[in-house]
């Protein structure tokens, strides 16, 4: 079992940018891909973000241009981030690290998520 804990959110002005990282432990040898997910008041759990243990990443089209996922493998543990920039209003929201098993399809691990807020 892998445990995930995210930090770095918080209250940002619009067109301003934040850094959220994603700390593991636990059966990181069990982790093929990891990804940022958000969710609004309101509304259903977005993948923003994802990256695979060879580095590949998909983002959103929302966030195209204005995110970067990126991960730091260590001895013990993979940390991921995800940079945002040029921050909007719809960026707000919940959130959420998660990683994938190699023998799953889905996303099975999260982490409790962070609140990230956009204001004009």
């Amino acid at each position: 079992q892998v445990q995930l804990v995210e930090s770095g959110g918080g209250l940002v002005q619009a067109g301003g940018s934040l850094r959220l990282s994603c700390a593991t432990s636990g059966s990181n040898f069990s982790i093929n891909a990891m990804g940022w997910y958000r969710q609004a008041p309101g509304k259903q759990r977005e993948l923003v973000a994802s990256i695979t243990s060879g580095g590949r990443t998909n983002y959103a089209d929302s966030v195209k241009g204005r995110a970067t996922i990126s991960k730091n493998n260590a001895k013990n543990t993979v940390t991921v981030y995800l940079q945002m920039n040029r921050l909007k209003p719809e960026d707000s929201g919940v959130y959420y690290c998660a990683a994938r098993a190699p023998w799953s399809a889905d996303f099975g691990s999260w982490g409790q998520g962070t609140q990230v807020t956009v204001s004009l």
